[in-house]
C-alpha cells in the first residue's frame, strides 16, 4: 500500500479497517443532481477533523431579501435569486485531506461552511475524473448528491450541483488505487443560499393561487408538462425552461428558456430539474428532485424576442419520462394559452389564460401580452417558461410583467414565432413552421396524421359569411397515406364528411383544401378531426382534432374607436370581445407629452359587445399624467360608448351596434304584427299624418312613406330577404320604433 500522494504526506492518513466497516450510516439518503450514479460514499460516518473546514463570509439576509422585494414589485420576474456565489479556488493540491483506505482506495475529503446558509451548491471549475473514480457531497441531515463519475459532466470538464439543505456540506472524491495524478477537481464557486430551503428544496414558496400540475386542471397537458425543468441559473437563482422539439423528431436535447435568464453567463454549471412536482393536488407535496441534468451549451440568444437555445449535455435518460415540445412558428393569435412554470423555485404550476392575447413590447422585446390570467399566475422564477396554444404547441417563453396572485395581470412572453428563423439551424426547417412534440420514449406508429393547420379562415369577415377553410396535414407514421377521413362542423351543427386519397411518404405535408362554408352573423368555431388513416386506427389521436375560431359581420357596420392618451400611450391597450372571443385589439401606443389621438376601426353586426381598456400602471389615461379619455361611434357618428379615462388599472363596458343600441318605445296605439313575417304586416298607428321609415339592420334607410292613417293597415315587404329590419313611426312630435324579422 502506498503511502506517499501527490500533495504530500502530511495531509495523508492510513485507515487500517476494510471498504465495509467504513460504510457506519446507512441511513443517508441518495438525493442526487445532474445524472447521478448511486452508491455511498466511502468512511461516510467517520469524521475527520485534519480535514479542516474552509469558512466562507457571512451573508446579509435581510438586505438580499428587501432587495428581491423590490426588484418583484418592479415587475422583474427573474432568475428567482436564492442565494450569493462566493468565488473559490479550492482543490485537491491546496485544500482538504487525503486518506488511504486498506484496498488501495484514497479519498480526498474537503468540508464547506457558510454561517447561517439555508442551503449551499458549488461549481467544479475543472472537472476531471478518470474511470472507476467517484464523486459525492452530503450534509448533516444525510442527504447525498452523487456519486458523480465524468459521465455526469456530458462530455465536458466542469459541473455545477444542485442544492443541499444546511450552512456545512462536505465534498469527497474517490478513486481505485492506479490512479494517482490523474485526475483534477477544483471548486470555483460556492454559493451560499439564503432563501428558506428544507427537505422539500422551495416546496410552497410561490403564492396560493397557483394550480399543482397533478390537479385535473393538468390532465389535457401531460405532455408539455413532461418537457418543462427548473433551472438553477448561474449557481445562484432559478428560472424555468423546456426540451423542443426539431424537425427531425431525433430527441436532439434542445432546450429554450429566456435570454434574459443567462445574464451575460455561460450555461455550462447550469442544473436542470424534471419532473419538480407535487404528487397530490391538495395539500402540496415532495415530489421527486433527483432527476437532474447538469450543464449546457449556448446554441443562440436574442433580446429582440427574449430567447436562448441551449444544448444540454447530456439527453435525460429514459427514466426521466420526458417529452420535446412541439412548437408554432406561424405568428397566429391562439384564442387562449397556457403556462407551465416553476414559480419562486416551487414545484411545477400550471396557469390559464381564457383570452386571446395581444402583442405588445416589454423592455423592447417583441411579445405576447398575457392582459390576464383566468386561472393561476407567474412569478419570479417562472421566467423562461412556455407559452402554449390551444393545439399543445409552444408560442413563446416568459419575459416578465406584473402578475402575481395580488395583482394577475399583464405578463409578456417572447414571441416564438419572431425567434424561429434564429433557431432553425438547430431545429430545422418544417413547412408549415408547424411541429408537434416528441416522446423519445414511444415506439413508432405505423399509422400517425398530424393536423398541422387550419387556413382560408380570417379572425373578421365583413359584409360575407362565406369562407373556404384549408387543413395541412403530415405524415408521421411508418407507412404510406392514402387515405384519410375528415369530420368537420361549425359550432353544434350536424359534422359534414369529406374523404381525401393521394400518396404521401413519412414526414412529407400536403394541404387539403375543403368545400366552400358559410355561417351568420356572430362568434363562430370550426372544428375538424382527422381519422381512419389508410382504413386503420391513428397510433397517437392526440394530434387529430383541431378548431378555429372566427367571427361574421355581415351585414357589418364600420365601427370607430378614438383614444386620447395621456403622455404615456406605452401603457395603454384594449380589446374588444363577444362571447369570451377576442375580435380587435390594440396599443400600447407612443410616449408623448400631451398625449395622442389614437383611431381604429372594425366591423360589427347588430349585436353588443364588450370592451376592454387597461393600464399597466393602474392609473387610467387620467387626470395625473394627461386628460385621456376614448368614445367609440358608428358610421353615422353616434356615439355608442363614451368613457372616462380616470379607471385605474382596467375599465370593462358594453357597448351596441344596429338595432341593439335602439331602445324600442312601445306605446299600445303602434301595433306591427305578426313578428317574424313571410312579408305581409298588419300595422295599426294613430290617425293622422304618419312618416314610416323602413331600415336594415344597419339603420340605413331603405323606404320612406308618407301615409294619412285612418285605421289598421298592411305593409307590403315580402320583397325583402330574409333579416330583422327597424320600422320607425313619426307622428307629430311622437317617434315611435318597431322591430321586426322578415323569414320567407
Amino acid at each position: 500500500m502506498k503511502s506517499i500522494l501527490p500533495c504530500g504526506t502530511d495531509n495523508v492518513m492510513m485507515i487500517r479497517a476494510t471498504c465495509t466497516g467504513l460504510l457506519l450510516a446507512l441511513s443517508f439518503t441518495p438525493t442526487s443532481a445532474q445524472i447521478a450514479f448511486g452508491g455511498q460514499p466511502l468512511a461516510i460516518g467517520s469524521t475527520w477533523p485534519e480535514a479542516g473546514v474552509i469558512d466562507f463570509p457571512e451573508v446579509d439576509a435581510a438586505r438580499l431579501l428587501a432587495e428581491d422585494a423590490d426588484r418583484s414589485a418592479h415587475g422583474a420576474k427573474g432568475p428567482f435569486r436564492f442565494g450569493v456565489n462566493h468565488p473559490a479556488d479550492l482543490s485537491m493540491l491546496n485544500s482538504g485531506t487525503w486518506r488511504i483506505l486498506e484496498d488501495g482506495t484514497r479519498v480526498w475529503r474537503s468540508v464547506l461552511h457558510c454561517p447561517d446558509a439555508k442551503s449551499i451548491n458549488l461549481v467544479f471549475g475543472e472537472y476531471t475524473v478518470p474511470e472507476g473514480a467517484r464523486v459525492f457531497i452530503w450534509n448533516e441531515q444525510h442527504e447525498i448528491l452523487g456519486s458523480f463519475t465524468q459521465a455526469s459532466a456530458g462530455g465536458q470538464h466542469s459541473l455545477g450541483t444542485g442544492q443541499l439543505a444546511g450552512d456545512r456540506i462536505t465534498v469527497q472524491y474517490e478513486e481505485p488505487e492506479g490512479l494517482n495524478g490523474e485526475a483534477a477537481l477544483r471548486i470555483t464557486q460556492v454559493t451560499h443560499g439564503y432563501r428558506g430551503f428544507g427537505a422539500d428544496r422551495g416546496l410552497g414558496d410561490s403564492g396560493a393561487c397557483n394550480n399543482n400540475i397533478i390537479c385535473p386542471e393538468g390532465d389535457p397537458w401531460r405532455d408539455q408538462i413532461a418537457s418543462v425543468a427548473m433551472v438553477l441559473v448561474n449557481g445562484n437563482g432559478h428560472c424555468t425552461g423546456q426540451l423542443i422539439n426539431n424537425c427531425a423528431n431525433d430527441g436532439t436535447p434542445y432546450f429554450l428558456t429566456a435570454n434574459h435568464c443567462l445574464n451575460g453567463q455561460n450555461p455550462a454549471n447550469w442544473v436542470f430539474r424534471f419532473n419538480w412536482a407535487s404528487p397530490t393536488c391538495d395539500p402540496t407535496a415532495a415530489g421527486t428532485v433527483n432527476n437532474t441534468v447538469s450543464g449546457a451549451s449556448l446554441l443562440e440568444s436574442d433580446p429582440d424576442s427574449d430567447v436562448a437555445l441551449l444544448l444540454l449535455n447530456t439527453a435525460p435518460p429514459a427514466s426521466y419520462d420526458v417529452w420535446y415540445t412541439g412548437w408554432d412558428g406561424t405568428g397566429e393569435t391562439p384564442a387562449s394559452s397556457t403556462a407551465i412554470h416553476h414559480p419562486s423555485g416551487d414545484v411545477k404550476k400550471i396557469s390559464f389564460d381564457n383570452d386571446q392575447p395581444v402583442t405588445g413590447e416589454f423592455d423592447g422585446a417583441d411579445c405576447w401580452h398575457i392582459q390576464g390570467w383566468e386561472d393561476g399566475t407567474t412569478e419570479g422564477g417562472s421566467s423562461g417558461s412556455g407559452l402554449w396554444n390551444p393545439d399543445g404547441r409552444l408560442i413563446g417563453q416568459l419575459f416578465g410583467g406584473e402578475a402575481s396572485c395580488n395583482n394577475n395581470v399583464n405578463d409578456y412572453f417572447g414571441r416564438f414565432d419572431l425567434s424561429h428563423p434564429l433557431l432553425t439551424p438547430w431545429l430545422g426547417t418544417c413547412a408549415p413552421a408547424v411541429l408537434d412534440g416528441h416522446d423519445p420514449n414511444a415506439p413508432a406508429q405505423a399509422l400517425d396524421v398530424s393536423l398541422l393547420t387550419i387556413t382560408g379562415i380570417d379572425a373578421n369577415y365583413c359584409d360575407t359569411g362565406s369562407f373556404s377553410p384549408v387543413l395541412t396535414i403530415r405524415n408521421n407514421g411508418i407507412a404510406t397515406l392514402t387515405q384519410l377521413t375528415i369530420t368537420y362542423a361549425i359550432d353544434n351543427n350536424a359534422p359534414e364528411t369529406f374523404n381525401w386519397s393521394g400518396n404521401l411518404a413519412t414526414g412529407q405535408t400536403t394541404t387539403i383544401p375543403l368545400p366552400t362554408l358559410s355561417a351568420g352573423s356572430g362568434v363562430h368555431v370550426f372544428d375538424v378531426t382527422c381519422s381512419a388513416p389508410n382504413g386503420g386506427v391513428d397510433g397517437y389521436p392526440a394530434n387529430d382534432h383541431k378548431s378555429k375560431n372566427f367571427h361574421i359581420a355581415s351585414p357589418g357596420e364600420t365601427i370607430t374607436l378614438t383614444i386620447n392618451t395621456d403622455d404615456y400611450g406605452s401603457e395603454t391597450t384594449w380589446r374588444v370581445t363577444s362571447n369570451g372571443m377576442t375580435l380587435y385589439s390594440g396599443g400600447p401606443y407612443s410616449d408623448v407629452s400631451g398625449g395622442t389621438v389614437e383611431t381604429a376601426q372594425f366591423c360589427l353586426e347588430e349585436a353588443c359587445f364588450t370592451f376592454t381598456i387597461f393600464d399597466t400602471v393602474e392609473d387610467g389615461i387620467c387626470c395625473g399624467w394627461g386628460e385621456g379619455d376614448y368614445t367609440i361611434t358608428d358610421s353615422d357618428g353616434d356615439v355608442l360608448l363614451d368613457g372616462n379615462g380616470n379607471f385605474g388599472a382596467i375599465a370593462t363596458t358594453q357597448f351596441c351596434t344596429g338595432f341593439a343600441a335602439v331602445e324600442e318605445q312601445y306605446e299600445a296605439d303602434f301595433i306591427v304584427f305578426p313578428d317574424p313575417s313571410a312579408g305581409l304586416l298588419n300595422v295599426s298607428l294613430p290617425e293622422g299624418l304618419t312618416i314610416l321609415t323602413l331600415r336594415d339592420a344597419l339603420g340605413r334607410e331603405l323606404e320612406r312613406i308618407r301615409k294619412n292613417v285612418t285605421g289598421p293597415f298592411l305593409l307590403e315587404l315580402s320583397h325583402l330577404p330574409n333579416g330583422r329590419y327597424l320600422l320607425e313611426a313619426i307622428h307629430g312630435e311622437r317617434q315611435l320604433v318597431r322591430s321586426v324579422t322578415i323569414v320567407h
